[in-house]
């Protein structure tokens, strides 16, 4: 299921939802804190990332509610909680750069992607503001609008209309 793009980035898993749910202003990649049978249960895409999200705990980043299976032969002596916390890999500077504005702007800390790059297991953490159901409502009225436009302007552009 993973795909390969030109920038050695092995995608494994997206966030749909989170385009739908929240205005995204700003994304940073950081690294994630994994124990070993849950890199091959990620580079088997067997995650959810729909209902994660990430906090700012006493000068570290947490990604909560992200679930990793477990690999199947791994066993029960060394298996990990499916649905843990774990770290996210950040600098200090960004890590508290992120905690004043989110605490100031009540703003929420969403995990876009989850990739392989060289190796290493990442994650696009955006910085988002929640949509309320109105906002949700237009987003989708103008994005079917800039399509209906691209449309007509392609008929108009081969002599149809």
């Amino acid at each position: 299921m993973a795909t390969r793009s030109d920038d050695a980035r092995t995608v494994v898993a997206t966030n749909r939802q989170a385009r739908r749910d929240y205005d995204i202003l700003e994304t940073l990649e950081v690294g994630i804190a994994l124990r070993g049978s849950e890199v091959k249960s990620l580079r088997a895409a067997k995650v959810q990332l729909a209902d994660a999200h990430a906090k700012v705990r006493d000068h570290e980043l947490w990604l909560h509610g992200l679930h990793i299976s477990p690999w199947e032969s791994t066993g029960t002596h060394d298996r990990p909680e499916p649905d843990r916390a774990r770290k996210l890999l950040a600098h200090r500077v960004e890590i508290d750069r992120l905690r004043a504005r989110v605490d100031q702007e009540r703003l929420a800390l969403v995990p876009m992607s989850i990739y392989f790059r060289d190796g290493r297991a990442k994650i696009d953490l955006a910085v988002a503001r929640g949509r309320s159901k109105g906002d949700k409502r237009r987003a989708i009225a103008e994005r079917d609008a800039a399509a209906e436009a691209r449309r007509a302007m392609g008929r108009r552009a081969k002599g149809m209309d």
